[in-house]
């Protein structure tokens, strides 16, 4: 078995199968974790709280909204998330991809164009946030080491992946696959799984403040 073999084979059946068992056993120890629950009554309610919280900070808040500031960095999250999600689903090779190895079933891909817009924003999204951890003073000390790894190795995913677009190179072919069977390994234990856990994290801050008829 030659290593381009083991890359796309065996490698990538560890990889993702690694993904799906460490990602699916964060969410459950998140879910099982539980609080002893608040003995007061309640002021207002949990549901409507966590709605609103999940709902609304989608939005610049109003008393930023006059930031430049606030609103460049929002920006360049929109860009980074929509390009990547909108790179993962439907560019080509990676439609092609999930219905010969995944689902069994595909859809239509978006055009090439298409894709080079949507990498475009999705780089240079995550690059400008990426620098704001460095510049940013404030930033600079909450980052983690992890989430600068978690940054390069997004980064690195979805350069190779534009270099491999193309599909005429089993080597950077190969490269893109081991660069994201790299990152599947690294996801559950990092800031990466804030893709899974963000509705958690909105909705608990919400239902919490709810419960105190309070507004977060």
């Amino acid at each position: 078995m030659t290593l381009v073999e083991i890359i796309d084979g065996p490698l990538w059946i560890a990889a993702s199968t690694f993904f799906l068992v460490f990602a699916a056993w964060r969410l459950l120890a998140i879910a099982l974790s539980g609080s002893s629950g608040a003995k007061a009554r309640p002021a207002g309610s949990p549901a409507a709280g966590a709605t609103r919280s999940i709902i609304e900070r989608f939005f610049v808040r109003r008393m930023f909204r006059r930031n430049g500031k606030v609103w460049f960095v929002t920006l360049a999250g929109y860009a980074f998330h929509l390009g990547l999600f909108i790179l993962i689903l439907f560019a080509k090779p990676h439609v092609a991809f999930i219905e010969e190895r995944i689902l069994g079933f595909g859809w239509d891909p978006m055009p090439r164009w298409a894709f080079i817009i949507a990498a475009e924003f999705a780089i240079a999204g995550l690059l400008v946030l990426w620098l704001r951890r460095f510049i940013d003073p404030v930033v600079r000390l909450i980052s983690r080491p992890d989430d600068h790894a978690a940054a390069g190795l997004t980064f690195l995913v979805m350069l190779t992946g534009c270099m491999a677009l193309g599909e005429q190179s089993v080597f950077l072919r190969i490269t893109h696959l081991l660069t994201v069977e790299i990152w599947l390994v690294y996801f559950p234990f990092s800031s990466l799984m804030h893709t899974f856990t963000w509705p958690f994290v909105r909705g608990v801050t919400g239902a919490v403040a709810g419960r105190r008829g309070t507004h977060f």
